[in-house]
C-alpha cells in the first residue's frame, strides 16, 4: 500500500518536530508534580497500590503522541502512486551479407578484410539482442549460412565458421542480394534490414545486382552497402604464404545506385578495421529497435487509514481516563 508514497502537503509534517517537545514537557511535568513521600516500610500498602491503570498512565500520554502523530500524516496528504507500464518490442530483422571471395583476404585490414568483417559484425551482432538477424555469404554463388533467428549463440558459431575457398569463387553481389532478400521478404518486422558488405566488383551470378537493388525496394528492405578495401596496391599471400600486390578492384558507383534505389539506403566506404566499425556503429544508431511504451498512473490517497488509527489512539487513550 505504501510503496512510492508521497505527500500532497509535505510541508505540514514539520509540525512533527512538536512530539519531542511535549516528551521534554511531559517529563518535567511529571517530575514536578509528582511529591515526595517518604515511608520506612512499604510492606504496609502489598500490591494492591499497582492497579492495571496506575502501570498504564503513561500510556495516556503514549497514545495522545501516537495520535498526534497520526493526524499530521493524514493532514499531509499521503498519495500511492500506482503504476502500470505496458512495453512492446518491436524487433528489426536484418541479414548480413557477407562477401568472401579470395580477394578478402586482402591483409590491408588486420588480420585481414574477412576476419576484420566477422569481429566487427559479432559486435554489432552482440548489440541487438531484440532483433533477428540472418547470415549470408557469397562469392561466385551464394549461400544462406543462417536464417533469420533470434538465437544469437548459433549465429555467432555460423559467423566464427565463415572462411573463404567454401563457395565458387568470382563476386556474385547480385546472387548474394538476391539470396538475402529471400529470407526476409515474407518477415512481418515493422523494419526490414540488409547489410551487403564486399571488396569487389560483380563479375559472376544470374541476377543483375541493380534489379536485386529494386527488388530489396519494392519490399520495402532498406539496404546498406558497405565497400571494404583500401586505395591502392593490397597485400596478400597465395597459398605457398608467399607475399604478392594486388591493387584494389571496387565498384562504388554500384554499391551507391544499389544502396539509394532503397528507402532510406546508404552507402559506406570503409578503408581500415577504424572504419569498418564506425560504419557499423552508424547503422546500430540508425536501425534502433523500437520500443513503444504506454504508462498509466493513478494516484491514490491514503490518509483515511492514518486518519482512522489517529481516532483509535484517542478512544484508547479516553477509556484509561475513566476512573473505575
Amino acid at each position: 500500500m505504501f510503496n512510492n508514497m508521497t505527500f500532497a502537503h509535505p510541508w505540514l509534517l514539520l509540525l512533527l518536530a512538536l512530539i519531542p517537545l511535549m516528551i521534554v514537557w511531559y517529563t518535567l511535568h511529571y517530575k514536578y508534580i509528582k511529591a515526595p513521600l517518604h515511608i520506612p516500610d512499604t510492606k504496609m500498602f502489598g500490591d494492591g497500590g499497582h492497579t492495571l491503570r496506575h502501570t498504564l498512565y503513561h500510556a495516556r500520554f503514549a497514545l495522545r503522541c501516537i495520535a498526534l502523530v497520526l493526524l499530521i500524516v493524514a493532514l499531509a496528504r499521503p498519495q500511492s502512486k500506482l503504476s502500470r507500464e505496458e512495453m512492446e518490442i518491436e524487433g528489426i530483422d536484418i541479414v548480413l551479407t557477407i562477401d568472401v571471395s579470395g580477394s578478402m583476404k586482402g591483409e590491408d585490414f588486420k588480420p585481414n578484410r574477412l576476419e576484420a568483417a566477422k569481429e566487427v559484425a559479432q559486435r554489432f551482432i552482440d548489440g541487438r539482442r531484440n532483433d533477428r538477424i540472418a547470415l549470408v555469404e557469397f562469392a561466385g554463388e551464394a549461400f544462406t549460412q543462417t536464417p533469420l533467428t533470434i538465437d544469437h549463440n548459433i549465429l555467432s558459431r555460423q559467423l566464427s565458421a565463415m572462411r573463404t575457398g567454401l563457395l565458387e569463387d568470382g563476386t556474385a553481389i547480385g546472387d548474394g542480394l538476391a539470396t538475402a532478400i529471400n529470407r526476409i521478404k515474407e518477415s512481418k518486422a515493422v523494419s526490414k534490414v540488409i547489410i551487403l558488405l564486399t571488396d569487389g566488383v560483380n563479375n559472376r551470378g544470374s541476377i543483375d545486382p541493380e534489379t536485386a537493388a529494386e527488388l530489396s525496394g519494392e519490399y520495402g528492405i532498406r539496404l546498406y552497402t558497405i565497400g571494404v578495401g583500401s586505395r591502392g596496391d593490397v597485400l596478400y599471400h597465395d597459398e605457398y604464404g608467399r607475399p604478392f600486390y594486388s591493387k584494389a578492384d571496387l565498384d562504388e558507383s554500384l554499391l551507391t545506385r544499389m544502396a539509394e534505389s532503397t528507402d532510406g539506403g546508404h552507402y559506406y566506404r570503409a578503408t581500415n578495421k577504424n572504419s569498418l566499425n564506425e560504419i557499423f556503429e552508424q547503422i546500430d544508431k540508425i536501425e534502433k529497435t523500437r520500443i513503444d511504451v504506454t504508462q498509466y498512473h493513478q494516484t491514490k490517497e491514503e490518509f483515511k487509514i492514518f486518519l482512522l488509527l489517529a481516532l483509535l489512539a484517542l478512544a484508547l487513550e479516553l477509556l484509561l481516563r475513566i476512573d473505575n
